[in-house]
């Protein structure tokens, strides 16, 4: 498109999600290992007299996103985005936070002084948790309430299997915290923090990640399918209601996407 600037932005995974008691925030205190995927959005922008945002009738973070760069950067310019959604809506994949990310990255290069890295991620984290995230590269360890970000070595050598049930859908991320705390969920957290911490440092090959900790939030019976099926590692991420399975023979994940197809919406893909 003539005049535009255009960037994917990709789906996420938390390989593993430990969740901590409330911080004096108001946020949980979490440890996740966040990893990019090749399956995308795609964000298109470019300067206009006033802004808004096509393509996604139910977007709030693209907006918040572009009003905040456009303050930051003195309210004289403006953007025009279009959304291409790809990343399944509500399903624990990061895609609106994906989006947010990639629009403040697109946004901040039309700036006549584009903000610095550091006050970009701070705008970033100011939308949500998952979006610093997505302006980093290679896997992350996130901390803190999930903003604090330090790079992990890890393999990716591996094939994705995304499963997300037929007619199964997301709680609101408010009520899957309380019901965590409803079951005093974070009862053990150091410990549970302590392990992933110790696997992390272990982590040499593909297989070494079946040892990461289940999720603290959801939990699927397709995860153990998908092991049954050949993955090394499966678990649901974020909050769920979306299911991965890691596999090390691309041919086993493409059977076994297959194999769940009558009730589960299945993406093959890899990580980015």
């Amino acid at each position: 498109m003539s005049g535009w600037r255009t960037a994917s932005a990709p789906a996420k995974l938390n390989l593993a999600l430990v969740v901590g008691p409330l911080r004096p925030d108001g946020k949980h205190e979490v440890v996740t290992v966040l990893e990019k995927l090749e399956l995308v959005d795609t964000v298109s922008m470019r300067p206009a007299g006033s802004t808004s945002v096509e393509g996604f009738a139910g977007d709030t973070l693209v907006r918040s996103a572009l009003d905040a760069v456009s303050a930051a950067g003195g309210g004289d310019i403006r953007f025009e985005a279009r959304l291409v959604k790809r990343i399944p809506v509500a399903a624990g994949l990061g895609g609106g936070s994906s989006d947010a990310a990639t629009a403040l990255f697109l946004a901040n290069g039309l700036l006549p002084k584009p903000l610095a890295g550091a006050e970009l991620e701070r705008l970033a984290g100011s939308l949500g948790a998952d979006v610093p995230f997505f302006l980093r590269h290679g896997p992350q360890l996130g901390t803190g309430d999930g903003t604090a970000l330090e790079p992990l070595e890890l393999p990716r050598d591996y094939t994705v299997v995304l499963a997300q049930p037929h007619g199964e859908t997301k709680c609101s991320t408010a009520d899957v915290y309380a019901a965590f705390d409803a079951r005093s969920g974070a009862a053990g957290f150091e410990e549970r923090r302590g392990h992933l911490l110790e696997v992390l440092e272990q982590v040499r090959s593909t297989g070494d990640l079946a040892r990461l900790p289940p999720n603290d939030l959801a939990t699927s019976p397709l995860a153990a399918e998908l092991v049954a099926l050949g993955a090394v590692r499966a678990d649901a991420t974020g909050a769920g209601p979306t299911v991965f399975g890691l596999f090390a023979d691309p041919l086993d994940a493409v059977r076994a996407a297959e194999a769940l197809a009558d009730r589960a919406a299945t993406w093959v893909t890899k990580p980015a």
